[in-house]
C-alpha cells in the first residue's frame, strides 16, 4: 500500500473519533407519583464527567399540555451537546392537563390556568428530587438552569416567575434555592396581575421566539390585568427593570421557533449560559434576526392546534 493510500485509511479509521462527542449515558428514574401516572426523568450525562459538581440543565417538552414525550428525537441534539460540554441533562414527564380540552382564549382560560398550575407543580417536584439527590447525581444546585419549548417555555417562565414572587406552589423548595438561569423556546407567562413584576429579580433568562407566532402570542394576549404575556412583553419589562436577558426576535417566523434553536442555535445557547449564568454578565442583549431563506407555517393557531 502506498503512503497516499495508508494516510486515507488512517484518516477514514479516525474520523469518528474527532467528529463525534464522547459516549452519553442516560438513566431513568421516577421522580413522583401523582394522580396515579409515574413521573419519570431521564438523566444524560457523559462518560467522562468529572466527579465534582456539575450544572444541570433541567428541560421541559413542548406540545400544548396535550402531547409530547420527554425524549422526543428532535430532543436529541439538545441533550447531547450540553451533556458533552459537562452539564447534567434533565428531561421530565409533567402532567398534560390539555388534553381533551377546547382551544384556550382569553374567556376560556380556566382549563389553561390548570394545565400550567400541574406541569409547574412537577417542574418543583423534579428539582426538589434534583436537590436531594444531588450529592450522588453531581449537581451543582447553584447552577441549575431551566429550559422549555413552547409548553415547556411557558412552564419554565412561569416557574422562575412564581418562585420569585414566593408563591404558595413554591413551598415544595427550599426558600433560598433559585434558578440560575431560564431558556424558553417560545414561551409565555400567565399573569392575572398584568405584565409580570417580579418580587426577586427574576434568573438570567434567553427569550427565543418568532414575531408571527400565533399559537403562543409573541407579544400579549390580555382582558384588563388578565393575559398571557409573551417574549417580546417580558423581554420589555426585563429591560424596564435592568434585569439581565437575551432576546432572539425571529422575524416573520413561527411557532417553529419552538424547536430549531435547539438544533441549530447551540453555540449561542452555551454562550449565554457562560456569560449570563456563570459569568453573571449584566447584560440586556435583544438581537433581531430575519433569515430570507427559512421557509416558516405562520397559520398555527390554538384554533387549529386543539381540535
Amino acid at each position: 500500500m502506498n503512503r497516499r493510500k495508508l494516510t486515507a485509511l488512517f484518516i477514514v479509521l479516525l474520523t469518528p473519533f474527532f467528529l463525534y462527542p464522547e459516549e452519553i449515558r442516560k438513566e431513568t428514574r421516577i421522580f413522583a407519583v401523582k394522580d396515579q401516572q409515574e413521573l419519570k426523568m431521564d438523566i444524560y450525562s457523559s462518560c467522562t464527567s468529572s466527579v465534582s459538581a456539575q450544572p444541570c440543565l433541567l428541560f421541559v417538552f413542548g406540545g400544548g399540555f396535550k402531547e409530547g414525550t420527554r425524549d422526543a428525537a428532535l430532543y436529541t441534539d439538545y441533550f447531547r451537546y450540553f451533556a458533552d460540554k459537562g452539564f447534567q441533562v434533565v428531561s421530565i414527564d409533567y402532567r398534560l392537563g390539555m388534553k381533551g380540552q377546547k382551544a384556550p382564549g382569553i374567556f376560556n382560560n380556566k382549563p389553561l390556568q390548570h394545565a400550567i398550575a400541574l406541569a409547574v407543580e412537577d417542574v418543583y417536584s423534579a428539582t426538589n428530587y434534583l436537590l436531594q439527590h444531588a450529592g450522588e447525581l453531581n449537581i451543582d444546585t447553584s447552577r441549575i438552569i431551566i429550559s422549555g419549548s413552547s409548553a415547556g417555555a411557558m412552564t419554565v417562565l412561569q416557574a422562575d416567575y412564581e418562585k420569585r414572587d414566593h408563591r404558595e406552589t413554591t413551598r415544595v423548595l427550599p426558600d433560598g434555592f433559585q434558578y440560575a438561569g431560564v431558556i424558553a423556546f417560545a414561551g409565555s407567562v400567565f399573569s392575572k396581575e398584568g405584565t409580570p413584576s417580579y418580587d426577586t429579580a427574576p434568573a438570567p433568562t434567553l427569550f427565543f421566539h418568532g414575531s408571527k407566532d400565533k399559537l403562543v402570542p409573541y407579544n400579549k394576549t390580555r382582558f384588563f390585568k388578565l393575559g398571557v404575556f409573551g417574549s417580546k412583553s417580558l423581554a420589555k419589562r426585563f429591560k424596564e427593570q435592568g434585569y439581565p436577558y437575551t432576546f432572539y426576535t425571529m422575524e416573520g417566523i413561527g411557532h417553529d421557533v419552538s424547536e430549531y434553536p435547539m438544533t441549530e442555535f447551540l453555540p449561542e445557547i452555551e454562550q449565554f449560559i457562560r456569560n449570563f449564568v456563570f459569568d453573571k454578565k449584566q447584560w440586556m442583549l435583544e438581537i433581531y434576526l430575519k433569515d430570507k431563506f427559512r421557509k416558516s407555517d405562520t397559520s398555527t393557531d390554538p384554533g387549529s392546534y386543539y381540535k
